[in-house]
C-alpha cells in the first residue's frame, strides 16, 4: 500500500518509458504501464512487482489508434489514484521530408503530438479540481535544432515544448506541475525503429543517466529540463532574448522597414 500518486507512463515497454517505470516503482509509486508490446511490459511489471511490492497495471495500447487512445483517456479521467502522467510514447523520423508518405506523416504526428495532448487534456480537469498533479512531456533538443534535418520529428518536439510551456501557464496556478524534458541523442530503440544506426553518432547518453537527470529536474520542479545542457544559463539567455523580442512586437502597424517608401526615399 502507498499514499504516493500512481504514475501512468506511456511507451513503457522499453527505453525511457521502461526506465521511468523502474524508477517510480522503486520510489514506491504504483504504476499504470501503457505500450503496444504487452509481453515486454508484463515481464518488466512482474519483476518490479516482486522487487518493489507496488501495484502495476498493464494496458496494451497503440496510441495512434483512436480506440486505444480513448481507453487510456478514460483511465486517466476515472482513476483518481493517478497523479502523475508521463507522456513518453513517441517515434522518430525515418528518411528526409521528401521521402515521407501520408501514412508515415500521420502516424508520427499522431503519436508525437495528438496523443500527448489528448492524454494531458484527459487528466487536466481532474488535476485542476484536486489542486495537484504532475504532467511530464518528453520532448527533444531537436525541437529547436532544424539544422539536424529531422524536420517533421523536430516540429513535433517543438510542439511538445510549446504545449508544456503553455500548460504550465494555464495549469500552474491551479496546482499542476508541468515539466518538459528535452533529451539529446539517447541510447534507446527509437533509432533502430527509424532505420538509423545509433553507433554512427559521436555522442549518445545512456538512458539511465537521462532519466535520473530528468527526475532530479522533476524533484526540483523545473519547467524545462535539458539533461545534456552543461551551461544552464544558455536556456535562461534564450528565454530572455525571446521576451525581449516579444517586447518589440507592436502589432498596430507594420515595422518601418515594411512601410511603403515614397518616391523620394526609393
Amino acid at each position: 500500500m502507498t499514499n504516493l500518486p500512481t504514475a501512468l507512463i506511456t511507451g513503457a515497454s522499453s527505453g525511457i518509458g521502461a526506465t521511468y517505470a523502474e524508477r517510480f516503482a522503486r520510489r514506491g509509486h504504483n504504476l499504470v504501464m501503457v505500450a503496444r508490446d504487452k509481453a515486454r511490459m508484463d515481464l518488466l511489471a512482474s519483476r518490479l512487482r516482486e522487487e518493489t511490492k507496488v501495484t502495476i497495471d498493464v494496458i496494451q495500447a497503440d496510441l495512434t489508434q483512436q480506440e486505444d487512445l480513448a481507453e487510456v483517456e478514460t483511465r486517466l479521467r476515472e482513476d483518481t489514484s493517478i497523479g502523475i502522467l508521463i507522456n513518453n510514447a513517441g517515434m522518430g523520423q525515418s528518411g528526409s521530408f521528401i521521402q515521407q508518405n501520408a501514412q508515415s506523416i500521420d502516424r508520427l504526428v499522431m503519436l508525437n503530438t495528438t496523443a500527448p495532448t489528448r492524454l494531458a487534456a484527459a487528466v487536466a480537469a481532474r488535476f485542476a479540481q484536486e489542486g495537484k498533479g504532475s504532467i511530464v512531456n518528453i520532448g527533444s533538443v531537436v525541437g529547436f535544432a532544424p539544422e539536424l534535418g529531422m524536420t517533421i520529428y523536430g516540429a513535433t518536439k517543438a510542439f511538445v515544448l510549446f504545449l508544456s510551456q503553455g500548460l504550465n501557464l494555464e495549469l500552474g496556478p491551479k496546482g499542476i506541475y508541468v515539466q518538459a524534458v528535452l533529451p539529446a541523442a539517447t541510447r534507446t530503440e527509437i533509432w533502430s525503429r527509424a532505420g538509423m544506426d545509433i553507433n554512427t553518432l559521436p555522442e549518445v547518453m545512456d538512458v539511465n543517466e537521462l532519466v535520473d537527470a530528468a527526475l532530479i529536474g522533476f524533484d526540483r520542479k523545473e519547467l524545462v529540463t535539458i539533461p545534456p545542457l552543461h551551461v544552464a544559463e544558455r536556456w535562461d539567455e534564450l528565454e530572455q532574448a525571446r521576451q525581449g523580442l516579444m517586447s518589440e512586437i507592436r502589432q498596430a502597424h507594420a515595422a518601418e522597414r515594411y512601410q511603403p517608401q515614397s518616391p523620394a526615399q526609393q
